[in-house]
């Protein structure tokens, strides 16, 4: 989806680990710009307006302006992104350009809404399968997301991604039978569990200590009535 912001960025002539530092102490990250048919661009843009981008509820469908210093001017959408996996910041981030009047292919977020009649009534349970579905649009016709009614669905029933309605230059990518989500019933065995537990609890085995020293003083009164037979 295209929506009205102007991400500024600044050419980089050099790179490597000791320019990437120096970026970062000023705030920026650094990025790479390609596509359409350009020359591959290295860039360095603000990590904080990048993350307010992924984080918006376009997230990375999101086509914006990049604006780059002394240079070009494009719609753009970020393709790829590496994060610190402890403090979670903006290492490296991928820009492609994009032509508003060619066909592209994204992935879209379903959200379904609604208490199944097959978990309310059958005392079933919605299993989400997948959470998006992958079309093919023009680039000013991608959607927020699919939101979905499941009310309906009873125990063995599914949601299909041929059952997303589309429209406009929309066209389905994946596969139409791909299920999204279904309500199955609770095994058998997950209910069971506890009783059986139970039942275990109920009726503890003798230890086996208690049983040998048993069978040990049986074996002593045995022996003294021996002794006493004798005398």
């Amino acid at each position: 989806m295209r929506k009205d912001i102007t991400l500024s960025a600044e050419p980089r002539t050099t790179r490597g680990k000791n320019e990437a530092r120096r970026l970062r102490v000023r705030g920026l990250a650094p990025a790479v710009l390609y596509g359409s048919d350009g020359p591959a661009v290295a860039v360095a843009v603000s990590p904080k307006d990048v993350n307010k981008i992924l984080h918006s509820n376009t997230g990375h469908n999101t086509i914006f302006n990049l604006s780059v210093e002394g240079g070009e001017d494009t719609p753009v959408m970020i393709v790829d992104w590496q994060s610190d996996p402890v403090r979670e910041n903006l290492l490296h981030i991928d820009l492609k350009r994009i032509d508003l009047t060619k066909r592209i292919v994204v992935k879209v977020r379903i959200v379904t809404i609604g208490e199944p009649k097959g978990v309310k009534l059958q005392g079933g349970l919605l299993e989400a399968i997948t959470r998006e579905i992958e079309i093919e649009c023009l680039p000013d016709d991608i959607p927020e997301s699919y939101t979905v009614d499941v009310t309906e669905l009873m125990i063995g029933q599914n949601l299909r991604a041929s059952d997303i309605p589309l429209s406009g230059s929309v066209k389905l990518v994946s596969a139409p039978e791909q299920v999204l989500a279904h309500v199955v019933t609770l095994k058998a065995e997950e209910v069971a569990a506890p009783a059986a537990e139970g039942a275990v609890a109920a009726t503890p085995a003798e230890p086996e200590v208690i049983k040998k020293g048993k069978k040990e003083e049986d074996e002593a009164e045995a022996e003294k009535g021996e002794k006493g037979k004798k005398k």
